[in-house]
């Protein structure tokens, strides 16, 4: 992956609507060349999906929620249930596994406080847990999902 190629990554972070025209001229290629690097970008899963990002307030789902989650259970069989009912949950739109103290960590997105009981339940009914700990966020001050390419491209 050259500079050309982070430049274009840069570009369709910010918006994926784009055409390969203005893609390519915003980095400095002609379409042609500019669709063949999109195209071997997303033939590597380098690009891995082009969405449209919504604005969770304005859909009635207001409530973000951080979810910690410990076990007593570090099995193969217990991961493998878990990670499929909680990625399976509507509700999950992040789940990492942890280092530290915290076992798994998930980014949780509600309606309001009946919402989020219901999915609770729904998560402690699910597998044997031995601590779950709801963080409820007050305010969103950043959100983004371009990641940070170190490149600069005008518009």
């Amino acid at each position: 992956m050259d500079a050309i190629d982070r430049k274009i990554l840069a570009v369709v972070q910010q918006d994926a609507s784009l055409s390969v025209a203005e893609i390519g001229q915003r980095v400095g290629l002609s379409s042609t060349p500019c669709w063949k690097r999109l195209q071997r970008l997303e033939a590597d899963g380098v690009i891995t999906r082009r969405v449209a990002i919504i604005d969770p307030d304005k859909v009635g789902l207001g409530i973000t929620v951080f979810v910690s989650v410990e076990t007593g259970d570090h099995s193969q069989d217990w991961l493998k249930r878990f990670a499929e009912v909680a990625s399976a949950m509507p509700e999950v739109m992040e789940f990492y596994r942890m280092a530290g103290d915290v076992d798994y960590m998930l980014r949780v997105v509600v309606a309001d406080m009946q919402s989020y009981d219901t999915f609770y339940k729904k998560l402690i009914a699910t597998v044997p847990l031995k601590n779950v700990t709801s963080r409820f966020a007050m305010e969103r001050i950043k959100s983004t999902t371009a990641l940070p390419l170190g490149v600069n491209v005008g518009a």
